[in-house]
């Protein structure tokens, strides 16, 4: 294998281990994101009273099953 061979492979590892970092990075963050909404909603959920909270509750699970109802059919 010539010397410019392995500077290529050398060089495309390398970027394909930038990239990966990167997309890792990027997960990382979204994954932040959603674990912050989610905390936020469940706060927002128990500041509720018990009544109102079960009615949330019960309203989107309903509006959940429809959904995937509707994506079975």
């Amino acid at each position: 294998m010539s010397s410019s061979t392995r500077i290529i492979r050398a060089a495309l590892l390398a970027a394909a281990g930038v990239a990966l970092a990167a997309a890792a990075y990027l997960l990382r963050e979204k994954h932040q994101e959603a674990e912050a909404a989610v905390q936020d909603i469940q706060d927002q959920l128990d500041a509720l009273d018990p009544a109102t909270r079960a009615a949330v509750i019960a309203r989107l699970t309903a509006d959940e099953v429809k959904k995937v109802r509707a994506h079975q059919a």
